[in-house]
């Protein structure tokens, strides 16, 4: 009896942690890539979206309408890995690379405004206003603040390791880095100057500023996640799924504050999707992303999510579109 009870204990357990993973499906999804993603992006107001795909390699898509509006390869007669892409806060250029090429678009026609070679490998990126320069996140352990409309590297920011996730102020005056070295690190673009820094317990794989460079995101791989002040450099909140008792390790994959700071939208590799009030670090909501096959043991990484007008969005690595509300 002592062993069934304890079996009958554990089923009950896993329902109870099981149960506090769920959450509310799409309010609509719309599929975009057929064979899945390599990487996604979204504007800031929730207008554009950026995909590098399977079957179609870059393409720019319309939220409003679902539809791509153009396809965005960095070679003619050729589908290009984009490993990684960007908006300009403004939302006049986005930016898509693959490991060694950057390309800058005008998203005005969808034509190419800048067509440059990185030094190595680029893991991550973000635009300036007006897409006047790019952050790159670089293989050779180093951020660079790119010209992307001239070309030359106008700040380089060096790391111990890799740098896999990088984010810029909305005025491009600060930066966010996070390294392979467990750090994330916060600059003053200007000057070059790091102004903090902070120690995770694991690979820095996504990082996220506020609009006003005075909150960031950091989020260790299968570690901690949290929200911390960059002028005095001091953990504001940690962010966990489940309760203190039951802390369960988790990857984030993509994260965005609002433009008014106050919120924080957060993406899972497991495919679930959270809204945070940034003040107390409560979890407001959260939503599971569509599966294609919904009996199936796999989920889908939340690769990209936005704010829109009264819904958000949230691009999962299976080529979906999730409209959430």
């Amino acid at each position: 009896m002592r062993k069934a009870h304890s079996i009958l204990a554990g089923l009950s357990l896993a329902l109870v942690l099981t149960g506090c993973e769920e959450g509310k499906a799409p309010a609509f999804h719309k599929e975009y890539a057929l064979k899945g993603a390599y990487s996604a992006s979204i504007s800031s107001s929730g207008r554009y979206a950026t995909l590098g795909s399977f079957n179609h390699g870059g393409s720019l898509w319309d939220l409003q309408k679902h539809s791509r509006e153009y396809d965005w390869n960095h070679r003619a007669k050729e589908y290009s890995l984009i490993a990684a892409s960007a908006f300009s806060p403004d939302e006049n250029y986005a930016a898509t690379a693959n490991q060694q090429d950057l390309v800058l678009w005008n998203l005005n026609d969808g034509s190419p405004a800048g067509f440059w070679s990185s030094p190595a490998e680029i893991l991550q990126m973000d635009l300036s206003p007006n897409g006047n320069f790019a952050l790159l996140g670089l293989a050779n352990h180093t951020a660079v603040y790119f010209d992307a409309k001239n070309g030359g590297e106008k700040r380089v920011f060096r790391h111990d390791a890799r740098v896999r996730s990088v984010d810029l102020s909305e005025d491009a005056r600060y930066a966010l880095t996070g390294s392979d070295a467990y750090k994330a690190k916060f600059w003053n673009v200007e000057t070059g100057e790091l102004l903090q820094e902070l120690q995770l317990g694991n690979v820095v794989d996504t990082v996220a500023l506020s609009p006003d460079g005075d909150l960031a995101f950091s989020s260790g791989s299968l570690d901690q996640a949290v929200i911390w002040d960059t002028q005095s450099g001091k953990i504001k909140h940690t962010l966990t799924t489940m309760g203190d008792f039951f802390k369960k390790r988790v990857s984030y994959l993509s994260a965005r504050f609002s433009k008014t700071g106050d919120r924080l939208l957060t993406g899972t590799a497991s495919g679930l999707v959270q809204l945070w009030d940034v003040r107390t670090g409560k979890e407001l909501k959260r939503w599971r992303i569509h599966r294609r096959d919904p009996y199936g043991p796999v989920f889908a990484g939340v690769y990209a999510v936005g704010f829109g007008s009264g819904q958000y969005f949230a691009m999962g690595s299976n080529g979906i579109m999730n409209v959430l509300k």
